[in-house]
């Protein structure tokens, strides 16, 4: 295996390609007990049109879910008992553009990786269990719609976005999953599912040699046909539309705000655009910038208040959320700061304070092995090294952070989302 080192975070990693196509990632902490395995697809929510061996596939949105949903049957029962039993916390996930399964545990690690590895490739799907899972998909698909802050950001994705799969929701709806059947599992499982277009990342007290040898014993021997993804019409720079407002059962008014971003080259500029997206985010909206202070001294927004930068295949966006009893103030408030920063510039000791603290809360994130071996997974499909961020940090400078607020915080780009009281008038 290849031994990294990244010297500037004090960390090492092992990687191997597997003959079929598999990438495996080690992180050794021999000081540790307790393991953690994680298992990614390069396949989610918003990957719902792709073709496979010349042919073009439409699937209903929702499936990647659904199908993380069933993977975990298997002939002899239920994988996720299984791993419990023997001591194991599994779980997964699905996102916009990955499914991840996983577990951590501090007994019979290897064991329990053979069973991850096991239940993650071998499909095994019944119209009954299909069936079945459908009511228990459409029950939590009930219950995110009621959510009004999930509402309230669904609704941002579609004033940002005109054609772009992210305007979809991961999970679907109760109409387009009631389309799914075992068929069309077994499909995108042979679409996306082949150890070519997955990661094993492992973080622990283990072997990275052992890792390889488990995963060569129990996956494919061979690699099979990547599924090419489709996900429709450029999108133009300007949002969708401006403004989407719904009346919920909400105490006070609460809010999305985004920015419609350039959509990053897969690479160090992805990272660096993420990297300078986040540190932008801070001069201009962060708790001890100039904007925060008077918003919150305003009474405009509160401790709910957050922002993040986020990227997929296709899309970037800046957005901020929070309640507010006016909205509207607010969304003016963050375009006159902008503007200023346009004329004006970044305060050069904000900026160095903002850029010294944003680098001590990613390199203290290290410690989590779920943030190494997911983050590693999510750096690896959009093709760079988690661990790269430090020697790309270093060299950011205020007017790159400047140059996107001036290029994305924009009229034209901006797009707002609220929720307002049912009974409000």
């Amino acid at each position: 295996m290849e031994k990294q080192k990244f010297a500037m975070v004090g960390e090492s990693m092992y990687h191997e390609k597997l003959e079929n196509g598999l990438n495996v990632f080690v992180f050794p902490k021999p000081e540790f007990q307790k393991g953690y395995a994680f298992f990614a697809a390069n396949y989610g929510g918003m990957d719902m049109r792709f073709c496979l061996n010349g042919a073009w596939h439409n699937t209903p949105a929702g499936v990647a879910h659904y199908l993380e949903h069933k993977m975990f049957d298997t002939q002899e029962g239920n994988a996720l008992q299984e791993l419990a039993a023997n001591g194991a916390s599994p779980n997964a996930f699905t996102s916009n553009d990955i499914t991840g399964y996983y577990f951590d545990s501090t007994e019979k690690f290897e064991e329990n990786l053979r069973i991850l590895l096991s239940f993650v490739s071998v499909p095994w799907f019944t119209q009954e269990s299909v069936d079945k899972e459908r009511g228990i998909i459409g029950q939590e698909i009930g219950m995110i719609e009621d959510d009004p802050h999930w509402k309230c950001y669904m609704n941002l994705m579609k004033a940002l976005f005109q054609h772009h799969p992210i305007r979809v929701s991961v999970a679907g709806s109760v109409e387009s999953i009631a389309e799914i059947t075992p068929e069309t599992l077994y499909a995108c499982h042979k679409a996306f599912y082949d150890p070519a277009n997955m990661v094993l990342c492992v973080a622990g007290p283990v072997d990275p040699e052992r890792i390889c040898k488990i995963a060569q014993e129990i996956l494919p021997k061979q690699a099979g046909p990547i599924a090419a993804k489709d996900y429709g019409e450029k999108e133009k720079p300007q949002a969708a539309q401006p403004l989407i407002e719904e009346r919920m059962e909400v105490s006070a008014p609460i809010f999305q705000m985004g920015w419609k971003g350039d959509a990053p080259a897969n690479g160090g500029d992805r990272l660096r655009q993420e990297l300078v997206g986040g540190l932008a985010l801070e001069v201009l909206l962060g708790n001890s910038s100039p904007l925060y202070a008077k918003l919150y001294r305003e009474g405009l927004i509160n401790q709910e208040f957050g922002y993040s930068y986020e990227s997929s295949f296709g899309c970037a966006f800046l957005a901020a959320d929070g309640e507010s009893k006016d909205p509207e103030a607010v969304r003016m408030a963050v375009a006159e700061e902008a503007a200023r920063i346009g004329r004006e510039g970044v305060d050069s000791a904000l900026w160095e304070r903002v850029k010294k603290g944003v680098y001590g809360n990613r390199v203290r994130g290290l410690n989590s092995f779920e943030n190494l071996c997911v983050g590693q997974a999510q750096a690896f499909f959009a093709g760079y090294d988690f661990l790269r961020f430090a020697e790309i940090f270093a060299s950011i400078t205020k007017e790159e952070a400047e140059e996107l607020i001036s290029n994305w915080v924009t009229e034209e780009r901006a797009a707002l989302s609220v929720v307002r009281a049912k009974e409000e008038t």
